[in-house]
């Protein structure tokens, strides 16, 4: 075997290792079991919360199972083909089961990150705001592309977007948008996106000079049944009002709109829906997680370390700079990670970015960490 192709082996093998600690191999089994046995209750259903959180953690449970027997079966059989195609001399066999391997090597990868999401909300739906900063209009039009970069990236992974607010720039773009993402860890995936994003162009808007932009974005967890999350009707101050907006192809937009404020902490949502009872409920929602938020910063001193250092949407405080001119580099400034394909990366090709993210921040591990814990 080629060292090249042993190394992409090795490759594979490690990310596998990972799969099965993160999920107790040994123990994964008899746990599904468990899981079976409960499902066959015939009382499971009287409480349908219970039930509903149960089948969810039994499908996380089948899916890391069959993910981990995939990866192994496809390797081996792999391996075998190339093993059988060097001894008869077949190098289109050898050929076609190295390439295998390489695609392998990448859905590895991609598993292996996925089971780093254990953090305790990873797994939840999201919300995502987007806020104008530093350069006026620029800055509208900033905040407008990286609004439909997150849409796109979201429809690639198969989530579901829906319009919570929206304020309209003066002369273009957007002020302030926030989305609701709805799907399997989506909440894991985006969080590594919050703080300053800086872009470098040449303005679109008659100047003709190289202009200089900055937006904020801020993710945060929907919070779920299962999170307790108390709030004082009289710390609340709600008021309603019309809000209308762009939309677009894949979001809806309604007249009818809530805002409610969180008097102790100034923290205010608004929801756009079809009747002012759903407005309430949804925005009751979001404030909830951002509450929530708050709480998981101060369990976890680097994330709040991390949202301390945000600040304004401005010089100092970026995560990651888009340059269109004079070259074309999309660099984040934590990791490293760059890109000169910034139009794939505006149209939504993010993973690249939350991978390299993820593999050094998820729950506070790096992968060396995280390979090492029993």
């Amino acid at each position: 075997m080629r060292a090249e192709i042993q190394n992409i082996v090795n490759a594979i093998e490690k990310s596998a290792e990972l799969l099965a600690q993160r999920m107790d191999w040994e123990t994964a089994k008899f746990r599904l079991e468990e899981f079976d046995a409960r499902v066959e209750d015939p009382t499971l259903w009287d409480d349908p919360e219970a039930a509903q959180k149960l089948m969810r953690e039994r499908q996380v449970l089948v899916a890391a199972i069959e993910g981990y027997e995939g990866i192994k079966q496809e390797l081996s059989d792999n391996i075998e083909l190339i093993e059988l195609g060097e001894m008869e001399g077949d190098d289109e066999v050898v050929a076609e089961a190295e390439a295998a391997l390489k695609d392998l090597k990448e859905k590895a990868a991609e598993k292996e990150l996925e089971a780093l999401l254990d953090g305790e909300a990873d797994g939840n739906d999201t919300f995502l705001e987007i806020n104008s900063g530093a350069g006026g209009t620029e800055s509208c039009d900033w905040a407008s592309i990286l609004a439909r970069m997150y849409v796109r990236w979201a429809e690639k992974k198969g989530y579901k977007v829906e319009l919570q607010s929206e304020t309209p720039g003066e002369e273009a773009g957007i002020k302030s948008v926030a989305y609701k993402i709805s799907g399997p860890n989506a909440y894991g995936w985006l969080k590594s996106e919050s703080g300053v994003h800086r872009l470098v162009r040449i303005s679109p808007f008659g100047k003709g000079t190289r202009e200089t932009s900055f937006a904020s974005v801020w993710v945060y967890p929907v919070v779920d049944d299962n999170i307790e999350i108390d709030v004082n009707p009289s710390d609340i101050r709600v008021d309603t009002y019309r809000s209308s907006g762009a939309g677009g192809q894949h979001v809806n937009t309604t007249d009818s709109a809530v805002r409610i404020t969180h008097l102790p902490t100034g923290i205010v949502v608004t929801s756009s829906e079809k009747s002012q009872h759903q407005n309430r409920d949804i925005a009751m929602k979001a404030l909830k997680s951002r509450l929530y938020q708050m709480e998981l910063d101060r369990r976890n001193a680097e994330i709040n370390a991390q949202h301390d250092a945000k600040g304004d949407a401005g010089w100092g405080n970026q995560i990651r700079s888009y340059v269109l001119q004079p070259y074309q580099m999309v660099k984040d400034l934590r990791t490293g990670h760059e890109t000169s394909d910034t139009q794939g990366v505006l149209d939504g090709d993010l993973d690249g970015f939350m991978a390299a993210t993820l593999a050094g921040q998820v729950s506070g591990k790096s992968r060396a960490e995280a390979t090492s814990d029993d």
